[in-house]
């Protein structure tokens, strides 16, 4: 296949692109400076400008761009940063893909968005018929997900990747947990009950290349099978570093520990993979103990 692939030098990005590129697609990255290199093409997202003839003959465009959650504070400025990143980046392809021959515009857009679209879920298991929830990564997803509608109007499958947190030891929360664990000194995070939707990277790559390829639009819950509370996570990855993992760390402490990762690691998310299930796709790691062994592989040790 043909892939258009955004947010490429992202963390989630990297590892698609050489997923994608190992299996044998001819992938296209979007950047934004002004002098692409070979398997590239500009566009300028913040102002709209993307040649829809960049989509002609192109099999699926994959967006995953976007401000990093973790990489500020979250002032009012970078909020709107946050925002505008995901909505200027969908709406510029989504109207560019629409805006393409009919005959020659992609058929599959794959676009980024987040279990933060169900905002806090306590203990109630959600699946992709939720409702929006509330607060401010429930607003953002709300729009990101809207952004994407000029290309499902023209006929496109849209498949809107509801994405929970990966785990690799190089990038996301796993990576800033590893530290303090390492030292003795990790532990879960406030109150320990709040339920956290992970996926094994391995797995979140293998979804995205399945979605590609099966007749599967609208929300999907990219997740593992089997959420577990903080304090179950916590435990299962101070066994898998043979770590001690008995200080709590309080929500004042994750500020420093995590920075704003911090806001997403306390709120409550039990949500759960419905569609990919019902779509018959199979998790290599199917439980948070072998996603932590796939992530951590071998940097159990500093």
């Amino acid at each position: 296949m043909r892939i258009l692939l955004a947010g490429a030098s992202g963390f989630l990005g990297r590892h698609l692109a050489r997923r994608l590129t190992a299996d044998g697609h001819d992938v296209i990255r979007l950047v934004r400076h002004a002098t692409p290199g070979p398997g590239e093409v500009p566009w300028q997202p913040a102002t709209g400008q993307l040649d829809p003839a960049v989509l002609t003959d192109v099999d699926a465009v994959i967006n995953l761009a976007g401000a990093g959650i973790a990489d500020r504070r979250w002032t009012a400025r970078y909020r709107e940063e946050i925002r505008r990143s995901r909505v200027d980046t969908t709406t510029t392809l989504a109207r560019a893909i629409a805006a393409a021959p009919a005959d020659r515009r992609p058929a599959a857009l794959l676009n980024a968005s987040a279990v933060g679209w169900y905002g806090d879920t306590g203990d109630r298991a959600v699946t992709e018929d939720a409702p929006a929830g509330e607060g401010f990564l429930a607003d953002v997803c709300r729009a990101w997900e809207a952004a994407t509608r000029p290309a499902e109007e023209a006929g496109v499958r849209v498949v809107r990747l509801r994405t929970g947190f990966p785990l690799h030891r190089d990038g996301g929360l796993l990576k800033r947990q590893l530290l303090p664990f390492r030292l003795g000194v990790g532990g879960r995070l406030g109150s320990g009950a709040q339920w956290l939707p992970w996926i094994s990277l391995a797995d979140w790559l293998s979804a995205v290349v399945f979605l590609l390829t099966h007749d599967v639009a609208g929300p999907v819950n990219v997740v593992g099978p089997a959420p577990v509370t903080n304090a179950d996570f916590t435990r299962a990855l101070a066994r898998e570093l043979r770590r001690p993992a008995v200080l709590p760390i309080p929500a004042i402490a994750l500020r420093v520990l995590l920075g704003q990762f911090a806001t997403a690691a306390l709120v409550s998310s039990r949500v759960l993979p419905d569609v990919l299930t019902r779509a018959g796709f199979r998790f290599a790691h199917p439980d948070v103990s072998a996603a932590l062994r796939a992530a951590l592989a071998d940097a159990r040790h500093p």
